[in-house]
Formats: C-alpha cells, sequence, structure tokens
C-alpha cells in the first residue's frame, strides 16, 4: 500500500519535524493514553467487534506499545485512516504511531520523512476474482475493470504490471477496503487487487468464500509494518524494540501463558534481560523494567498474535509462510537483547 498523491512530500516533512520536536513519550504519558492509527477495517488485521473494542493483528501491536510505555494496553485511542489520510495524520501528530497495512518504501522513510520500525508481516499483492470468471491467472486479465484503493502503492503496482505483461485494465477507484469489497460484490469491477492477506481477510467475511478466487500471481514485495515521524529516535526505538520483543518472545517460548514463570528468573539471560529480571533495558528506553513483559501480557507472542488472529484455525486461514521465525525458514527475526 503505498503513496499519498494529495499533500506534497515537503509538508508531510514539515509536520512531521515539528510534531516529533515535543518528545512523543513525554506527550504520551501526560495524556495517559497512545494515539494509534489503523485501517478503516481489514478482518483479522483491525477492525472493531461487535461491542466496538479494536482488534487483530495489528491492533495487537498498539496495545502492546501502549502496556509498554503506560501499563494498560487498553490505553489506546485507535484512529481510522485511509490510504491517502494516514501519512497526514502521523506527520501533524494526531495519532502517535501508524499501525496498518502500510508497506515500507523508499521514498515513505526518506522523502516523507517517516521511520519504520520493523516489519510485521511479509505481503505481496494479489488478485481476487469470481471462480465464474474462469481465470486462473492474472495474465488472463486483459481488457478487466480492476477495483483498486488509491494513494497506495497497490495503485502503482497494477499499473506496472498489466503494462509490462502488454494487457489493459479499466481502473475502479475506491478510497477504503470496505467499499471496494462492496463494488467488487456488486459486479461493479472484475477483479480486486490489494496485498494477498488482506483478500485473505475480506474473502473470509463473504457469503460464499468458495465463489472467490486468489489468483497464484503475487507481484510485488509489501514488507508491512508500524511507523512513526523522523526526529524522535527515543519513540521510535520504544515502537521497535516493543515489536522485537513479540517476535523474541516467540523464538525464545516466552508465551503469555509461562510469561509469569518465566519472569520469575530462568536458566537464559536473555529471557532475563528481555522480561527485566537482570540488566536495565527498560530504562535505556526511559521505561520500566517490566516494560516487555507488560506489553507481553496484553498481546501475547508474535506466533500468539498471529494465530490468534490470522493463523490457518482462523477464518482468515492464513498459513505462516515468510512470515515463520527465522529458525522455521521464515524472514521474522530480531536483534538480540543485549
Amino acid at each position: 500500500m503505498k503513496k499519498t498523491v494529495f499533500l506534497g512530500a515537503l509538508t508531510v516533512a514539515g509536520l512531521a519535524a515539528s510534531a516529533a520536536a515535543a518528545g512523543t513519550l513525554d506527550e504520551v504519558k501526560a495524556r495517559g493514553k497512545m494515539n494509534c492509527g489503523v485501517t478503516t477495517g481489514v478482518p483479522g488485521f483491525a477492525e472493531p467487534d461487535a461491542n466496538g473494542v479494536w482488534q487483530g493483528f495489528d491492533v495487537a501491536v498498539c496495545r502492546a506499545v501502549a502496556a509498554a510505555v503506560l501499563g494498560d494496553g487498553n490505553a489506546v485511542e485507535f484512529v481510522p485512516t485511509t490510504g491517502k489520510t494516514r501519512f497526514t495524520a502521523l506527520a501533524s501528530g494526531e495519532i502517535d504511531m501508524l499501525a496498518r497495512n502500510t508497506t515500507w518504501t523508499f521514498s515513505r522513510d526518506v522523502d516523507l520523512k517517516f521511520e519504520f520500525t520493523g516489519v510485521n508481516y511479509y505481503d505481496g499483492q494479489g488478485f481476487m476474482v469470481p471462480k465464474d470468471l474462469g481465470v486462473s491467472s492474472a495474465t488472463e486479465l486483459d481488457g478487466a475493470t480492476v477495483c483498486i484503493q488509491t494513494g497506495t502503492t497497490t495503485e502503482l503496482n497494477l499499473a506496472d504490471y498489466f503494462r509490462s505483461n502488454n494487457i489493459s485494465y479499466e481502473p475502479v477507484p475506491i478510497e477504503t477496503g470496505a467499499e471496494a469489497v462492496q463494488q467488487y460484490n456488486a459486479g461493479a469491477c472484475d477483479v480486486y487487487t490489494t496485498d494477498a492477506s488482506a483478500l485473505a481477510a475480506q474473502r473470509a467475511n463473504f457469503e460464499d468464500p468458495s465463489a472467490h478466487v486468489i489468483l497464484p500471481e503475487i507481484v510485488s514485495k509489501e514488507p508491512l509494518g508500524p511507523l512513526v515521524r523522523h526526529g524522535d529516535n527515543e519513540w521510535g526505538d520504544i515502537v521497535r524494540w516493543t515489536l522485537n520483543a513479540m517476535i523474541t518472545a516467540e523464538e525464545l517460548g516466552v508465551t503469555s501463558v509461562n510469561l509469569d514463570e518465566m519472569a520469575a528468573g530462568s536458566n537464559n539471560p536473555e529471557i532475563n534481560r528481555l522480561l527485566g529480571t537482570e540488566g536495565d533495558l527498560g530504562g535505556m528506553l526511559g521505561l520500566s523494567a517490566t516494560w516487555a513483559k507488560d506489553a507481553l501480557a496484553v498481546a501475547g507472542n508474535y506466533g500468539e498474535v498471529f494465530e490468534k488472529n490470522i493463523g490457518e484455525n482462523t477464518p482468515i486461514g492464513l498459513a505462516r509462510g515468510l512470515n515463520a521465525q527465522w529458525t522455521n525458514g521464515g524472514l521474522i527475526y530480531s536483534p538480540p537483547f543485549r
């Protein structure tokens, strides 16, 4: 999902610099809650449940950071953002971090003056079509109408793919994932294209998911992860190392079930440093010694969050794939806690 088209890079950069200068950690502590930008709604990743409580894979990262900083995973104000509004919200200081399906790219990192703090889901752009369209490959989509979210890298990747394959398409521009699903199911477009994980998530909510096919082609690299503004390295470190704590906990076998037992002390020095029984990693971040334990208590480790929200036993049904730990052949890997 990529680059916004309605706000100039210089304006975004200026907003980011001024918003970061005040010190986000101090602002969040004074406010007593963290403002986290999320999507307008992608099942399994970020959406409110029947009681209006936000749930999902990306939501868990927000709650973990809030718990690390404030000791309370519920001390979060969730701010829904679209492909076009998300960067303005972050640059202006309306939100303290952005945790939605946003791809790490050169221009966002450098030109828009944001800081990606890691990758929590390795994805790629795919295509979904009705099964009765009789299409088995994206190369067969010449002349198709395509629902595409504006202000995103998806829009740019689509143009690149069709051009490189010498086929044409008619775009049907939409603003949100919900609008895309509505238009697609109404027959306003033959194809819906976005990150493959979001296609699987949206399809799971269809009346008959088996009537829709996600084509085999993955046409881009979409490393998705949380981001903050340039210029506030201390806050960036907190978000980065909270995500790393979730990843490392899975690698080391620290779970929401055995967390208290592990926090009492173990024979593994890295677990002790992670959970605050040795050293002072929390103090280096300006947080309590139990910051990582607090984060894990509310969100669980990376694997637990994955399996609960989007894993193979959920309606979303995503395999770990590239998002397996590096020890299992995946790309999920954290620097050491020492």
